[in-house]
């Protein structure tokens, strides 16, 4: 599989705000605190095999959708 760097982060941004979504939802529904490890591993657990990782910036994909959790939770992402 073969994504440019920018496809790549939207996409990861669009599973990551998925994760998120329904991790709160889930955890809303039981009462069970998650950590941002926990979302990192359920967008992990959701990707095809073969897709990708970050080429840029020095960090593991792992490192790159927990950066992104943290931005989303925080909303720093979506500002500006």
């Amino acid at each position: 599989m073969t994504i440019d760097s920018s496809s790549l982060a939207l996409d990861l941004i669009a599973r990551t705000e998925a994760a998120v979504e329904n991790v709160a939802r889930l955890s809303v529904e039981t009462g069970v605190t998650f950590e941002v490890g926990d979302i990192v591993d359920a967008v992990e657990r959701a990707l095809p095999a073969g897709y990708p990782a970050p080429t840029a910036g020095g960090v593991t994909r792992r490192e790159f959708i927990e950066q992104l959790a943290q931005s989303i939770i925080c909303g720093d992402l979506y500002e500006n």
